[in-house]
């Protein structure tokens, strides 16, 4: 008999075992299943103006391919892998081999992830740690409450902090030279 309090701990396997909804999506994240609320109306407006922006750089120029949650990211390997769905994740034509038919299988270049009150606090700590160790080269982090946006790049001893950008500015990218992303037209 399971002690009271004991932690079940899911696999990858679990994940990929749970039926598909319209209405639910989940992370793995160090064993625990995270249900991921539906994102509000002003955060699916920013990603997409985002994403938007984002994309025609891309496109524009072969680097790559960007998208979308819900899409499966599995960073790790056996027992140890864990599941996320970023809100925008960006891929190098180089690195495009991780991309399959079902999941990216390894860390994207960029993670960009929209807080929201429910994943706040996971986005900015776990999350952002778990990228760092598995390679992600750029991480933004992007506040729709203080109209700003953090861009971090990968150091010897994780992310560091490159600029923190408030709605007015202009964003640039250390991963992306030339990508100038004014953010009046992200957070309007």
């Amino acid at each position: 008999m399971a002690e009271l309090g004991a932690r079940i701990k899911f696999t990858y396997e679990d994940y990929k075992s749970l039926p598909e909804s319209e209405t639910r999506r989940y992370e793995l994240l160090g064993g625990e299943l995270v249900m991921v609320p539906s994102p509000t109306e002003y955060h699916q407006r920013i990603s997409g103006n985002l994403e938007f922006i984002l994309r025609q750089f891309v496109r524009g120029r072969d680097f790559g391919h960007v998208y979308d949650a819900p899409l499966d990211v599995v960073l790790g390997e056996g027992k140890e892998r864990e599941v996320v769905q970023p809100d925008i994740l960006y891929i190098s034509r180089e690195r495009s081999r991780i991309i399959t038919e079902e999941e990216i299988q390894g860390a994207p270049d960029l993670v960009i992830e929209i807080l929201s009150p429910a994943t706040a606090e996971r986005d900015r700590t776990y999350k952002k740690t778990l990228y760092a160790r598995h390679g992600v080269k750029e991480y933004w982090i992007v506040d729709p409450g203080a109209r700003s946006v953090e861009v971090f790049s990968l150091g010897e001893k994780g992310f560091e902090l490159v600029k923190a950008y408030g709605a007015d500015e202009v964003l640039t990218s250390p991963l992306l030279p030339g990508l100038a992303v004014p953010l009046k037209d992200v957070f309007c």
